[in-house]
C-alpha cells in the first residue's frame, strides 16, 4: 500500500484487542495482568492496524497462540487499531501504554535515530540472505536493521481487457498513452481512470520516478529537479482531460470502481486481486505506471508492513523473540499470511517461491513486474518530508502557481525535515 496513509487504512474498520494465552484467545479492552491463568511471566502488547481482509484478525490470533504454546512464559495481547493507525501509534509510543511490538507501513529513520526502535540485526541469523534486498535496505538505518518486513504490498495499474479492446486501445506504455487512453475511455456515464478520490493519489511520486527522477537522494530532497518538475506538471493533463473518477464511495485501495464497471482502469494493489478475479474472471490485466516518456522507466510501487520492537518498552527481549519466531522462523505462517488474505509478496525469497497462488496467471505477472520495476520509498521519506511535496503537487494539478517554484519551495521545507532526522 501507499506510504503515508493519513486517513482510514485501506483495510481498516475493525477494533478491539485479544489476549492470547496458552491455547486460548480472550477478548479484552484493557491491558491484562500477564500470567494470571497461563503461568506466563510476561505479556506482550502487539499492535496491528485493522486489516479488512476476512480472516486476518483470526490469523494473527492463531499465530500468537502458537507462539505462546511454544513459549508458555510469554502471553501475547493482539491490539487491533482502527482509524488513523499511524497517529494513534505515534501518540501511544509517548506513553507508558506503548506497545512492545508494532507494525508500521512507513518505517522511519528518524524514529530509529531517536532511539525509539530496537536494532534487530541479531534476529535474522542465516536467514538474512534469504530476504529481498530491497526490504533489507528499507529497514536499514546507519548500518543497522530496525525491523523485519512482514509483507510486500505491490501496486499496479489494473485494466479491463475487453473494454480497452472494444475501444481499440492497447495497454499504455507511456504517460502520453495513459492520458489518451483515459480520455478515450471516458464516456457520458463513466470516467476512464481512478487513481484516488482526490485525483492525485500516488501519482506525484510515480511521475517523478517514471521520468528518471527521485524523491530523496543521499539525504537531499530531489523532487525539484528538472525531470521531476516536468513529470509532476504533466499530471494536470489528466485533470484537464476530465477523465478521472473523483469522490467514489471507496478509495483507490478498494477495487470496487473497477469491478463494478465504473472505470476500466484503476491504480490498486495486489492485495485486491482475488476479489478482482472473482468479479471479472480473466477479463483484467496489470501494468506498471507507464514511463513518462521514451527513455523513462515504468514504476511498480512496493510498500507493505514491517514488524518493529519498541526500544523503550518493558519487554524488549521477549518482544524480539516474538518477532524472530513469527517473521523470521515461521515460514509456513509467513506463506499463509501472504496468500490467504488477499495477495502479498513474502519478503523471504524462498517463501515467495513456495507461494503457489502467486506462481500463476496475473499474480505471477505482477510478481515479475515488481521484481523488474519495483520501487520502495526511502525510510527517510516520512510524513514530515512528504507532506510539502504532496501539497505542492495538488496545487500544481489544480493549476495554482508555477510548478517549478512550488516544488522548489516544497523541497526546501522537506530538506529542513530531512536535516532534523539527524539532529
Amino acid at each position: 500500500m501507499s506510504a503515508h496513509r493519513a486517513q482510514l487504512s485501506r483495510r481498516g474498520f475493525l477494533g478491539g484487542s485479544l489476549l492470547v494465552v496458552a491455547g486460548a484467545a480472550v477478548g479484552c479492552s484493557t491491558s491484562p495482568i500477564g500470567g494470571s491463568s497461563s503461568g506466563a511471566k510476561t505479556t506482550l502488547n502487539v499492535w496491528s492496524h485493522a486489516y479488512g481482509e476476512a480472516g486476518t484478525q483470526q490469523a494473527l490470533t492463531r499465530y500468537a497462540e502458537s507462539f505462546t504454546k511454544a513459549n508458555p512464559d510469554i502471553a501475547v495481547k493482539i491490539t487491533w487499531t482502527p482509524g488513523d493507525y499511524t497517529a494513534k501509534l505515534n501518540s501511544s509510543l509517548l506513553t507508558d501504554a506503548a506497545p512492545d511490538v508494532f507494525e508500521t507501513g512507513d518505517l522511519s529513520a528518524a524514529m530509529a535515530r531517536r532511539g525509539q526502535l530496537a536494532p534487530l540485526d541479531d534476529l535474522y541469523g542465516s536467514a538474512k540472505s534469504d530476504f529481498n534486498q530491497g526490504d533489507l535496505d528499507y529497514v536499514t538505518v546507519d548500518g543497522k536493521l530496525y525491523g523485519v518486513k512482514m509483507i510486500d504490498d505491490v501496486m499496479t495499474l489494473y485494466y479491463r481487457k475487453s473494454v480497452l479492446a472494444k475501444a481499440g486501445i492497447t495497454a499504455p506504455t507511456t504517460f502520453d498513452g495513459l492520458v489518451a487512453a483515459a480520455k478515450t475511455l471516458t464516456t457520458k456515464n463513466n470516467k476512464g481512470l481512478f487513481i484516488g478520490n482526490d485525483g492525485v493519489g500516488d501519482t506525484p511520486a510515480l511521475a517523478v520516478l517514471s521520468n528518471g527522477g527521485d524523491l530523496v537522494t543521499d539525504g537531499k530532497a530531489a523532487f525539484a529537479s528538472a525531470q521531476a518538475v516536468e513529470a509532476v506538471a504533466a499530471l494536470k493533463r489528466l485533470t484537464d482531460g476530465q477523465s478521472l473518477l473523483l469522490g467514489f464511495t471507496t478509495d483507490w485501495w478498494d477495487p470496487s470502481a473497477l469491478t463494478q464497471g465504473i472505470v476500466p482502469m484503476q491504480w490498486c494493489g495486489l492485495w485486491a486481486m482475488p476479489a478482482i478475479k472473482t468479479a471479472l474472471g480473466d477479463d483484467f490485466g496489470v501494468l506498471p505506471w507507464p514511463a513518462f516518456k521514451e527513455g523513462g522507466s515504468p514504476v511498480v510501487k512496493v510498500g507493505g508492513w514491517t514488524a518493529c520492537v519498541n526500544a523503550k518498552g518493558k519487554h524488549v527481549d521477549a518482544a524480539k523473540k516474538f518477532v524472530q519466531w513469527l517473521w523470521v522462523e515461521q515460514t509456513e505462517l509467513q506463506k499463509d499470511w501472504s496468500e490467504s488474505y488477499g495477495f502479498h509478496i513474502p519478503p523471504r525469497t524462498s517463501v515467495a517461491a513456495a507461494a503457489d497462488k502467486l506462481s500463476q496467471g496475473t499474480a505471477k505477472e505482477t510478481v515479475a513486474l515488481a521484481a523488474k520495476y519495483g520501487k520502495h520509498n526511502s525510510n527517510t521519506w516520512d510524513t514530515e518530508v512528504a507532506t510539502p511535496f504532496v501539497a505542492a503537487a495538488k496545487k500544481i494539478v489544480s493549476g495554482q502557481d508555477d510548478a517549478a517554484q512550488l516544488l522548489t519551495d516544497a523541497a526546501k521545507q522537506a530538506q529542513t525535515a530531512l536535516d532534523k532526522q539527524h539532529s
